[in-house]
């Protein structure tokens, strides 16, 4: 829902509503550039949200004892209001990433919430829904993969070639199955990374073709990326394989 709000009625339709569900607030003014360049990124992720998140839209020049009340200093100002409290807020015209991600810490949408299921339907319908949802990519291209269904896993994951899992996941394709690298990418889908990564790191030591040894460390990045940058296991190979395609 996204209403204009004023004074006579900010109590009923911010402050008590947000014990129903978060209100975003957008005090902001026709005059303000800034406003008008944020306003449709905050319509579109409460848009996403549909009845799970509030946008309320305060003029500031028309309300100007809210905006003193809430110590708006300077506009557009963003404020979330849960449970009658502002539970987050910023100020000026953020990047529509980080509009959405603000909107994630109230009420993840629809998509983000299909996108943690494990079953193709859900992930697909994610993807429907936003096409830009990256985790039920990955997610569905590994089980296409398992599937054998390796053309579809390429399609899905090539929009998202910019990340290291997904780049990694491509390179695999590249492989083939009877291809030598088999027994690694086996253990890598079994959850077994650090057998994965040693036999990766045996393959590249016997690798001659400089094509060869970018896509397995591709691979490998890819699986030092899951296990995440606190990880022993993906620090100690990130080493080894350095010292080897030096």
């Amino acid at each position: 829902m996204v209403h204009d709000v004023s004074e006579a009625g900010f109590q009923k339709d911010v402050l008590d509503r947000s014990h129903e569900v978060p209100v975003v607030v957008d005090f902001w003014a026709e005059w303000c550039g800034p406003c008008r360049q944020l306003g449709p990124a905050l319509e579109a992720e409460a848009g996403r949200r549909g009845d799970d998140v509030d946008l309320a839209k305060v003029d500031v020049d028309s309300n100007q004892m809210l905006a003193s009340r809430f110590g708006v200093q300077g506009i557009p100002a963003v404020k979330a209001f849960v449970d009658g409290e502002v539970a987050a807020e910023f100020t000026g015209a953020i990047p529509p990433a980080q509009v959405r991600t603000f909107f994630d810490s109230l009420v993840p949408s629809e998509a983000d919430r299909l996108a943690e299921a494990a079953d193709e339907a859900s992930l697909r319908r994610a993807l429907e829904l936003d096409p830009a949802q990256r985790a039920a990519a990955l997610k569905l291209a590994r089980l296409l993969l398992a599937a054998g269904d390796g053309e579809e896993a390429r399609t899905v994951l090539e929009p998202f070639a910019d990340d290291f899992t997904a780049a990694g996941m491509l390179a695999r394709l590249g492989l083939g199955d009877d291809d030598p690298a088999s027994p690694a990418l086996a253990a890598w889908d079994e959850g077994d990374h650090e057998r994965a990564l040693e036999l990766l790191q045996e393959q590249i030591a016997a690798a001659t073709d400089p094509e060869r040894v970018d896509v397995l460390r591709r691979v490998m990045v890819a699986i030092f990326t899951e296990l995440g940058p606190a990880s022993e296991l993906a620090r100690e190979h990130r080493r080894r394989l350095s010292l080897a395609i030096t």
